[in-house]
């Protein structure tokens, strides 16, 4: 999962959370399943970020069975044990080539999504 727009633009804010419901090897993504996407005009809070990441997480088509993943500084590089308690089935921190491919289309789908609602 990621998150675009934690920046404030002309007084305003508008985030837009990805989260990409993917099937991955070690090396690359296998088959994307879904995404969920969502949307806020809170400040950027750990909090904010917390909740908008899943609720982007809750409108993907099938719940993901594995952890929820995203880069450390996502969600201001609290530990993993931390953001784990907003997320089901799990969450953790990238680690694999194939869950930084998940990530990068995560990214790239909220950076494009938040476009078209500017």
């Amino acid at each position: 999962m990621d998150i675009s727009g934690r920046h404030e633009e002309a007084g305003e804010y508008l985030m837009v959370a990805a989260a990409v419901h993917a099937t991955v090897d070690s090396t690359r993504i296998r088959r994307v399943e879904g995404m969920g996407f969502a949307t806020s005009r809170a400040r950027p809070t750990l909090d904010a970020t917390l909740a908008l990441a899943a609720e982007a997480v809750d409108r993907l088509p099938t719940p993901p069975e594995g952890p929820v993943v995203a880069e450390d500084g996502e969600f201001y590089e609290e530990p993993a044990e931390i953001v784990s308690l907003e997320f089901e089935p799990a969450f953790k921190y990238i680690e694999s080539i194939a869950e930084r491919e998940t990530v990068q289309a995560a990214h790239h789908a909220a950076y494009a999504a938040r476009e078209l609602l500017l």
